[in-house]
Parts: C-alpha cells; structure tokens; sequence
C-alpha cells in the first residue's frame, strides 16, 4: 500500500469560492424556477457594451492576423493606448513596455501578488475588502493582514491604522480607492498622507484602479503615484475596461509597474495563458481611444441610482448607509438588525440577514462576511432603475 495523498492540493483546496459570484449564481438559478428574485449581487454594468466597441471587434474577427498567437504581454497598440489611459487618469509617464494586458483585472491581481511576494511575506489589506484580494495573496504563498475600518470613519483605514498593522514581514501595502465593496474614495490628501507612509518604509503598493473612472459628486480619485510620484519604482497599478465600459465578458486588464517587476509578469503570463484573446484587444483599443460620452452617461445613470438606493435603504430603522463616492456599490451596516424580531427571526450575523432577505422579500445581497467581519451588506446599484427601486422596498416592506 502506498501513502495515502490527498486529491487536491492544500494550495488550491484551502481557497473559498468567489462570494459575490455564488450569491449571483444562487439568484440566477432561482430566477430560472420562475422566483421574481432581483440581485444586488452581481459587480458588473448592466448596460451593453458601446457600439463603436462591438463594430471594432467584429470587424477584428474578420481579420486573419487575429486568429494567430500574438506577444503574450498584449498588442503593441493596446499597451500604447493603456500607457496614454494612465498618464492621462494616473499622472504616471510609462512606456508601453512597462504594461502587461491580461485576462481580466482580476488576472492582473492574482499575477501583481505572485510576481512580489516570497513565502511569509505579509500584504496590508484595508478591509472591507474585495473577496478574491486575500485568496491571491494566500495563493502567491503571502499572509493577508486585514486593517478594519467601519461605516463610522467612511471605511477609510488612516495612516496610523496601517502602522499599528507594520511588522518587519510586511512587504506590500494594497490600496484601492475608489472600493469594491464600499465605494469609499480616498481623499487626495489621504492618498499623499499613505503614500508617503509607505515609501518612507520601503513597502510596495498594489494600486487597484478599476473603478478610477466612476466617481461622483465632483470627486476625482487621485492615483497614489500622482499624489507621492517617488513610490512609482515600487508600485504596481491594475486596471481594466470591465467596470468603466461595460465590458465584463471581454476579459481584458492590465498591470503598469516598474521594468523588472513588469518583464518578470510578462515571463508568468508567457506560460500562465499567453496573450489575451485578440478581438478583444482589439475591442479594448476601441475603447480608451474612442469617444467616451457613452462613460459619462452609464456614469450619469450610476449616479441617479446612487442617490436613490443611499436615501430609499436609509428609511429602514436599523440600517445605516454612507454615501459611496465611487463605484457602483453602497455597504450598509446593519449591525441595527441584529436580533430584531424579521418575520419571526432573530438574526445574529449578516450572512443570516442576508440569507433572510433572500427567503422573505426575494432580495440577493452580499453578506459582509464575503468583505471581513460581519455586520454589514453590499448592494450593486449597477441595475435597472425600476428593479432597484422595488429591490429596496421589498426591504422596507419586510422590515417595517
């Protein structure tokens, strides 16, 4: 008899499956038996993806020289356009060299941790967080450190927060404003006051700057690499096309970084995946280069719904919800619901909150176990108008 071996690796089988996806996958499948379930689950755009975006790929898929493999680090002029994207939104000068085009943003964080972190290696992980952030870093051998802060200073870690969090094992500081989940935005001056803190001792930063473009109320997310332009040599910016075009299914992101740290990514994807689908390249092109007036009206209509979910969710005794600068996301505490009579429930955590809504209004949330503590729920407002607005008073009715 030989030594009994586990099937899966310890690795791969110590990782949960993605929150948001499951909770989405549940309210599908019972929308498939005929329940009016409405989702707030899913972080993607419902809108279409542009037309001049869709004429540019069909057209590229009719091209015979996008049926072949191309440089596994993306198309020359994809890395140019996303060079010019990030000087314009990012104040950062690179050369298309330094930018790798991956599958998707969240290839693009997945190579990031992989790319810096050794064994031990601890990442500060301002939490709330978006859920597939610390099974990366456990996947690259690295220790997630989560730094807490909650609905009463705006989900925005501070300065002191993150050094009380620093030990000699830190590494890597992940920064990511606007928030999945929260939506919170970090203020220029809170972004120069953690970037010159993280260079002062030598840590890297992963910026995720997918949401960079959807802000409202006048405010801009600043980049940390503009607001503390001597941390450019030692950070890694990840966006995408996903969240700010409509272009989810695409699976087109990147890395911008350093030349060593971008090259060493590039020789990962060589034998990870290799290139990017092409017609979506060529898809993705269109997009930063095109006209952007059809960004400012998804933005427009982000923002009016916005409005209607923080105010409509803010009605319910028991709910407390910060206004979102950014994203399409709101995250309410509903620490207020614990243990209050629902129906004949009593609720002690927000998984069960979130699991209540979904059984007696037919209303799919993300429960902020998915994010780090309970206590909480993300509601995507990326939905249509009317669902929103019915999704919402589903819950004022259930929990008058």
């Amino acid at each position: 008899m030989g030594l009994t071996q586990n099937r899966i690796s310890a690795r791969v089988g110590s990782i949960a499956e993605s929150a948001t996806l499951k909770v989405d996958a549940k309210a599908k499948a019972l929308q498939a038996k005929g329940r009016p379930v409405i989702s707030f689950a899913a972080g993607e755009p419902d809108f279409p993806t542009p037309d001049y975006v869709v004429e540019a790929a069909a057209a590229a898929a009719r091209e015979p020289r996008n049926h072949r493999y191309t440089p596994a680090a993306g198309l020359p002029d994809l890395r140019e356009a996303i060079a010019a994207k990030t000087l314009r939104d990012s104040g950062l000068e690179v050369p298309a060299s330094r930018v790798v085009v991956t599958n998707g943003g969240k290839q693009a964080v997945y190579q990031a941790f992989a790319t810096l972190l050794d064994p031990g290696d601890e990442v500060l992980v301002p939490t709330p967080y978006w859920t597939t952030y610390p099974e990366a870093i456990r996947l690259a051998g690295g220790v997630p450190v989560e730094v807490f802060a909650d609905s009463e200073q705006d989900y925005l870690v501070t300065v002191e927060q993150l050094e009380a969090a620093r030990t000699p094992r830190t590494k890597v500081l992940l920064f990511v404003s606007p928030s999945n989940p929260t939506g919170a935005v970090f203020s220029p001056e809170q972004t120069a006051a953690i970037g010159t803190w993280a260079e002062e001792n030598g840590l890297w930063v992963i910026s995720d700057e997918i949401y960079q473009n959807l802000t409202y109320d006048g405010v801009r997310a600043v980049s940390i690499v503009e607001a503390v332009p001597a941390l450019a040599d030692r950070t890694i910016l990840v966006n995408g096309v996903a969240k700010t075009y409509a272009m989810t299914g695409w699976r087109v992101g990147w890395m911008v970084g350093p030349a060593d740290v971008i090259a060493a990514a590039g020789n990962l994807q060589s034998h990870l995946s290799s290139n990017v689908a092409n017609v979506s390249q060529r898809a993705a092109i269109a997009a930063l280069n095109g006209p952007q007036s059809t960004v400012d009206d998804m933005r427009a209509a982000f923002d009016r719904r916005r409005s209607t979910i923080v105010s409509e969710l803010n009605k319910i005794d028991g709910i407390v919800t910060p206004t979102p600068k950014g994203a399409f996301y709101v995250y309410p505490d509903v620490r207020g619901l614990f243990e209050r009579d629902i129906d004949g429930v009593r609720p002690t955590t927000s998984l069960e909150v979130a699991e209540l809504l979904l059984e007696k209004a037919e209303v799919a949330a993300v429960p902020g176990e998915a994010f780090g503590p309970s206590g909480y729920l993300r509601f995507s407002y990326a939905l249509g108008d009317d669902a929103l607005l019915e999704g919402v008073q589903r819950l004022q009715r259930l929990l008058a």
